[in-house]
């Protein structure tokens, strides 16, 4: 935990055009004895004045806002006085394109409203907004800046038929920046990918379709009974768990409901573990930045039953958490910088 949350209370100011999600805000994060909430603001121009008055630690942001929407401000403020933001979303297409664009400008994190009239997921939403406004705070925010995309690096080619590999990747909070930079660096030959992003349905449509367009990869939303093919990656779709089967020589997508693990779904210790029943000894697994514990255990059964695994080290996460677990759980055989994962794991294959 920081010096600042030993010293003090989280500062965080509402950003938001609603006046009746302004309020729930307040009222949720006040329910958490680490946040303080030191002021709200109907609209960009004013939440300008209020971050020099008020000094907040956090904010949270309304995607869309009048006079100035809220990537355009965001931009703004990591240029004139970068700070954790958790953007607050909406549940629309629009919404998940206009999300994924604030995490590449350098937002932490964001949740999705709710509908109010559901009990079950305005708790949801609660429990949400606090743990990730509190993770936000702990946050260097020089690490969210996105880097440069380089479309893959023509030197990193497999010299063998892999196609019986399989690469598994997890990440939570800082991942679609992570999988951003990595991703175009794997050839087209590459062995089937299989990506678990914690994110609401809707949004990994969102993703996988931005992530096959910059990299040499094809990469889609997964459907269940899809085939895990090799030069392409499946994204597990929000709202659901994915367990890969085996039919024959082959592999393929099995979506599941069922309660959410480690209060994810998709959780990766699901896809993790489906992997390590039956093909363990075939798998990369490699767990980035996030929150929590989701992926140490998936991935330790990985490397239990043969398999290789690479954790991302504290130095390029932008939350030390589910790599710090997995690492304290023996679950990793390495631990690597972001920018070498590509490289690694190309490597391990050529082996």
């Amino acid at each position: 935990m920081s010096g600042l949350n030993l010293k003090r209370k989280i500062r965080v100011l509402i950003v938001d055009d609603s006046p009746v999600v302004r309020q729930l805000l307040r009222v949720t994060l006040e329910q958490s004895d680490q946040l303080e909430v030191v002021g709200t603001a109907g609209d960009p121009y004013l939440a300008v004045q209020k971050i020099k008055e008020l000094n907040p630690d956090v904010l949270t942001l309304d995607v869309e806002m009048p006079k100035m929407n809220g990537l355009e401000f965001l931009k703004r403020l990591m240029i004139a006085h970068p700070l954790p933001v958790v953007m607050v979303s909406t549940l629309t297409l629009s919404g998940s394109k206009v999300t994924l664009k604030a995490l590449e400008l350098g937002a932490v994190d964001f949740v999705a409203k709710p509908n109010l009239s559901d009990k079950e997921e305005k708790r949801e939403f609660q429990r949400e907004i606090i743990s990730k406004v509190e993770t936000a705070a702990k946050v260097d925010i020089r690490k969210l800046k996105s880097h440069s995309l380089h479309i893959a690096d023509k030197s990193i080619q497999l010299k063998k038929d892999t196609s019986n590999k399989l690469i598994a990747i997890g990440a939570s909070t800082g991942g679609v920046t992570a999988i951003r930079n990595i991703l175009p660096h794997f050839p087209k030959s590459s062995p089937g990918i299989i990506i678990v992003q914690h994110m609401p349905q809707g949004f990994t449509k969102t993703f996988a379709d931005n992530l096959d367009k910059i990299s040499s990869i094809k990469v889609k939303e997964a459907e269940d009974g899809d085939q895990v093919l090799a030069g392409q990656a499946l994204v597990v779709p929000g709202g659901y768990h994915m367990k890969i089967i085996k039919k024959g020589s082959s592999y393929y997508s099995k979506l599941i409901t069922g309660p959410k693990v480690n209060y994810q779904r998709p959780a990766v210790d699901v896809t993790f573990g489906s992997l390590a029943q039956i093909a363990g000894a075939e798998t990369i697994g490699v767990l980035l930045t996030g929150m929590g514990k989701d992926g140490a255990k998936g991935l330790k059964m990985i490397k239990d039953t043969g398999g290789y695994t690479l954790v991302q080290n504290q130095e390029t996460s932008t939350i030390f958490g589910m790599p710090k677990q997995a690492i304290e759980l023996g679950a990793a055989s390495e631990i690597v910088a972001l920018n070498q994962i590509p490289s690694k794991v190309i490597d391990l294959l050529n082996d």
